[in-house]
């Protein structure tokens, strides 16, 4: 009997699924390996022995979900899962580390860890849970609002620590589902018309200078090319630099010279692009476009609405932190600290992505 559940495993478990999120954590490392070995920095090579420990420790959860854990269990653990999160959030403003202007790291000395990375699960089991209970209804106006207050509180408490690209996400991830479930066109409009006063209130009343000075740079970064538009200058030369075949693992000028600030976490696209090229560029871009396809083709499998939503909620958490973070490399979209999922440094980043691909690893098999 053991035998055959073990068999059944093995034929259920989405392998190609599991090995390109292999490839792309691998292709990760071998970007943050070669900024270390180039900088010569003892802290960077550290970064890269720390990502090594969490991909191990990734592939033991994605494994331990799929095996021993039926997801359907979180049906019933939505709330207390998003009053956690709640509490996560609320704690790290009295509790946390301010790294680069964000209170949003609890440090624990020999650790640390973002809890909003681990928000974005607990959001997405919620309003998959939501979205499988009240999807027919979604289009009248009373459980629009409903969806959206639980998502408005959380961005009320992302925003400040100030994190306004994570609460980005969170919001991504919210219109997403309700433009695949359905919206009348007066809701939408409601929407639009709601984001923009909450983006005049945000300017106003809410961004601090250096915020304002971001999105004024992200407009126009030759006004400032060697202060606040250094940044973006340098990653676009970087992108540029690599033209078809890049310079080379750890040959890259810009990011071994460290003229590109913040190399192995919001601008590793720029290295990849610098050091491997188009090339490097197309292969990123192949490994998540066939990552999309396999949750696109798990999706149209399943027979259960909390998983369906469970695992078009994840695409769109991956694509929309995918888009913004090669957005801002290419300067078409401010500078926000969202990583590129499973290629950039990040201990909280890496798990949380593992964990859901842990959970739609256990939809696949008890599919």
């Amino acid at each position: 009997m053991k035998f055959k559940k073990i068999n059944l495993f093995f034929k259920k478990f989405d392998w190609l699924l599991f090995i390109t999120i292999c490839f792309l954590i691998i292709l990760g490392l071998t970007l943050l390996y070669s900024v270390a070995i180039g900088s010569q920095s003892a802290q960077n090579l550290l970064n890269f022995n720390k990502q090594i420990v969490f991909f191990i420790l990734g592939i033991f959860i994605i494994f331990t979900l799929a095996v021993f854990f039926d997801y359907r269990i979180l049906i019933k653990f939505n709330w207390p899962l998003y009053i956690i999160g709640a509490g996560l959030l609320i704690a790290v403003l009295f509790f946390g580390k301010t790294i680069r202007g964000t209170t949003g790291w609890f440090d624990f000395g020999f650790f640390s860890f973002q809890p909003v990375e681990f928000v974005k699960i607990f959001l997405i089991i919620f309003l998959s849970k939501f979205f499988s209970d009240k999807a027919k209804y979604i289009s009248q106006l009373k459980y629009l609002i409903l969806s959206s207050l639980g998502v408005i509180l959380l961005m009320a408490l992302i925003v400040l620590q100030p994190d306004f690209g994570s609460a980005l996400i969170l919001f991504t991830i919210w219109v997403g589902l309700i433009l695949l479930t359905g919206i009348k066109k007066s809701h939408l409009l409601f929407i639009v018309v709601l984001l923009v006063i909450s983006s005049l209130i945000l300017w106003f009343f809410i961004f601090q200078d250096y915020q304002k000075e971001r999105v004024l740079v992200f407009l126009e970064p030759s006004s400032d090319p060697l202060g606040s538009g250094y940044n973006i200058t340098q990653a676009m030369i970087a992108i540029g630099s690599g033209k078809i075949f890049g310079k080379g693992l750890a040959l890259g000028s810009q990011s071994q010279l460290k003229f590109l600030p913040e190399s192995q976490t919001d601008f590793i696209f720029a290295v990849l692009a610098e050091e491997l090229g188009l090339a490097g560029i197309i292969l990123l871009l192949a490994l998540f476009g066939f990552l999309f396809y396999r949750l696109i083709k798990l999706a149209k499998k399943t027979h259960n609405n909390f998983a369906l939503y469970l695992i078009v909620s994840v695409c769109i958490l991956f694509f929309s932190q995918l888009v913004v973070n090669i957005s801002g490399n290419l300067g078409l979209l401010p500078i926000t600290g969202i990583t590129l999922p499973f290629i950039s440094y990040g201990g909280s980043s890496l798990i949380a992505n593992m964990i859901l691909i842990g959970l739609i690893e256990s939809i696949a098999v008890r599919n």
